[in-house]
């Protein structure tokens, strides 16, 4: 695969960075506001997130005969940690909920072997339902965005934020039509660039974060203390973490389709470690935990460019943020509006990923139909409707409540139930 210079790799790195950024801050954001901790405290929690958001993803990048899968891949918050998070956060300590994030982070770097037996039971058919459920449950959050961020605000759908968010669509649609080379494979990061440039002329981005942020900053340990350690905080962020694995499963098969590249068990269980260990550095440095985010397969499939190196740049561009907060905080000028219509753009690219590799499978079998459909089905009616299994036990729901999770279960166990082990090497 040809490898690209390290000008073209830094701005393509910038690209993925810009591409990952607000759902990697909404987490500390999210966490820090509902445990009512102050601008210092704040500060830290945002700019340390973004360094380890870095450092996790390095921890993939480089592959070794113990951990890192070797993908062009980027780390961020595990978003579906938020609310158990706060839960602990609340109920008992900061503290318990670090090392309850510690324990989880272990626990993943133990199984990873155990965990990594599971791609035999990943064939197209089960793998296709579930990244194209990956990027169709993705959808709704860049249309939320595009619209404001908040649909229950009066001014959800404001025209300024639909003409900021379609005119970021229009210029990467532009792009991809009418440039060729570098310029084409920079689409997002031009969008991106052009929607911010017009919502600033309708008054839509304010410096004030960039004038309060710090200059400099740096990783602490236990910066909120020593970690406790409670058996039922831990045990759910396990489960929470177990959620994550099936998440990062669904991105690592598509990247590896993505890149026509086989992904076996091995490479599998280093990956599982990476994420292992980036949580274990979360819980240490008081920060969250690290999962494969989704968002940048789509921005490989649009760019065209499937090397490591541009993810590398995307790392180190990420460590020299978080601990020069005030630089960092540049990036966070992009209204919502504007990273919804890039993210509708990429989201859909996933989606279509998925499509494309069930175009593979032997669709004149009515089982795979069947597969396909219903897992798909459920996948997007748990996300739609997460509260259909409000009544039963919270452990359950932390699981049931995940359209991906559901997706995954249901069409691994709907093959396997169909074909039996036929199932386990299906076309």
């Amino acid at each position: 695969m040809k490898e690209v210079s390290h000008k073209k790799a830094a701005i393509l790195g910038l690209q993925h960075l810009l591409a990952m950024y607000s759902g990697a801050v909404a987490v500390p954001l999210l966490i820090g506001t509902a445990l009512k901790f102050n601008t210092t405290q704040m500060t830290y929690l945002v700019s340390i997130d973004i360094f380890m958001c870095g450092l996790a993803t390095l921890l993939q990048l480089f592959r070794n005969c113990y951990l890192g899968i070797g993908l062009p891949v980027v780390l961020g918050c595990a978003i579906q940690a938020v609310a158990p998070l706060e839960l602990i956060g609340q109920k008992f300590s900061i503290n318990t909920m670090y090392g309850a994030i510690i324990v989880a982070g272990i626990f993943v770097f133990c199984i990873a072997g155990w965990f990594s037996k599971i791609k035999k039971l990943f064939p197209p058919v089960v793998t296709g339902s579930l990244i194209t459920v990956i990027g169709l449950t993705l959808i709704p959050v860049a249309f939320q965005n595009m619209g404001g961020g908040t649909a229950t605000a009066k001014n959800f759908g404001d025209s300024k934020y639909l003409i900021t968010a379609f005119a970021t669509i229009l210029v990467i649609i532009l792009i991809e039509l009418l440039a060729k080379g570098f310029l084409k494979s920079i689409a997002v990061l031009i969008g991106l660039i052009a929607g911010t440039v017009l919502a600033s002329f309708l008054g839509m981005v304010s410096l004030t974060s960039v004038l309060q942020a710090s200059w400099f900053h740096l990783p602490q340990f236990f910066y909120f203390g020593k970690p406790e350690f409670e058996w039922s905080s831990s045990v759910t962020m396990i489960i929470i973490a177990l959620v994550s694995m099936v998440e990062s499963t669904g991105v690592f098969f598509a990247t590896s389709d993505l890149l026509k590249q086989d992904v076996n068990e091995d490479d599998l269980k280093r990956g599982y470690r990476a994420e292992g260990l980036a949580q274990i550095f979360g819980g240490i440095f008081n920060t969250f935990p690290y999962t494969t985010f989704s968002q940048n397969v789509g921005l490989l499939q649009l760019s065209g460019i499937k090397t490591r190196r541009p993810i590398f740049w995307a790392a180190g561009l990420l460590m020299g943020l978080g601990l020069l907060p005030k630089i960092g905080a540049i990036v966070t000028i992009i209204p919502i509006s504007v990273l919804g219509g890039a993210m509708l753009v990429m989201f859909t690219m996933i989606a279509v990923q998925g499509i494309k590799m069930l175009l593979k499978v032997d669709l004149s079998d009515n089982r795979n139909i069947l597969v396909i459909a219903l897992s798909v089905g459920l996948g997007l009616g748990v996300t739609s409707y997460p509260q259909i299994f409000q009544h039963l036990p919270q452990t359950v729901q932390l699981f049931l409540g995940n359209g991906i999770v559901v997706a995954s279960l249901s069409a691994t166990l709907l093959n396997l139930i169909f074909k039996g082990k036929e199932g386990l090497n299906s076309k």
